[in-house]
């Protein structure tokens, strides 16, 4: 696949019927009336009004979101260019308005190593999951890392080969059962799972890891807060900045939504401990 740059939709080509963008919203004062309420929730602008392809409780909607609210926060959405995947999220470039690359499968690190050193006063990012970056990608992931690269990467863990039909992926947990390990992972035959950011944290040139999750209100919340940590880090030039997420795939798990969030909070994350890293 081409490293197509897919180019933002002009602002003035808003859609009829879309929900309040931000950049077009009256004041919060201006919309009170006895009748009507003030608006405190819209659509981010950087977030297109589109059907999402996503499965029902995946949780690449919320982290897409989140990236978008931040963007918009920093000010940043006319500066950034991200990075999509091969994976479920390899069509991001449909929900994002802004600048988005595609790479080859496993790539993505160097494609935005590439892009961050021709265009240095551009915000760059990468959005990968867990067979894209921990697995054909690993070498791209480490050296990116190693070099120190002024780009941010999000990292989301499912556990599971989401667009290929269920495998097992390197973070998929010891037992779990998926299409390739229909007894449950074996830690003789298939080894431990990888965990990058514990990895990644002995290099020098890593400036901030963290480890959030999406399976809870709370949970929201914080990987917001570290979504944005790791997009100043890269503003401020400190380096290679890094945030995995934890999300739910409801359809590979055998689960309902509900059971996919606590299964986030009662397994994966006794394997993968939320928190700061390195920073």
């Amino acid at each position: 696949m081409s490293n197509i740059i897919r180019t933002k939709n002009a602002k003035d080509k808003i859609r009829k019927n879309s929900v309040l963008r931000p950049e077009s919203a009256p004041s919060a004062q201006a919309l009170k009336s006895d009748t009507q309420p003030a608006v405190v929730f819209c659509r981010p602008a950087s977030l297109r009004d589109i059907e999402t392809h996503y499965c029902a409780g995946c949780g690449h909607g919320i982290i897409h979101r989140l990236i978008c609210e931040v963007i918009d926060e920093l000010n940043i959405r006319e500066k950034t260019i991200a990075v999509a995947p091969v994976g479920c999220a390899v069509i991001a470039y449909d929900y994002w308005d802004f600048d988005v690359s595609e790479a080859a499968h496993g790539r993505t690190p160097a494609v935005a190593t590439g892009i961050k050193r021709v265009r240095p006063d551009n915000i760059v990012f990468t959005y990968q999951g867990d067979g894209d970056l921990a697995a054909i990608g690993t070498a791209e992931i480490v050296h990116a890392a190693n070099r120190g690269e002024n780009i941010t990467v999000i990292f989301v863990n499912n556990g599971v080969y989401g667009m290929t039909g269920g495998q097992m992926a390197p973070t998929t947990l010891a037992g779990q059962k998926t299409a390739t390990t229909l007894q449950g992972r074996s830690l003789r035959r298939e080894g431990y799972p990888l965990k990058v950011l514990e990895m990644l944290a002995v290099l020098p040139g890593t400036k901030y890891l963290e480890r959030v999750a999406v399976n809870s209100a709370q949970e929201v919340m914080r990987a917001r807060r570290a979504i944005r940590k790791a997009f100043v880090t890269q503003m401020q030039g400190k380096g290679f900045s890094m945030v995995e997420v934890l999300s739910m795939c409801p359809t590979y798990w055998g689960m309902t939504p509900i059971q996919a969030a606590e299964r986030i909070k009662n397994d994966v994350a006794t394997f993968y401990p939320l928190g700061l890293v390195k920073g």
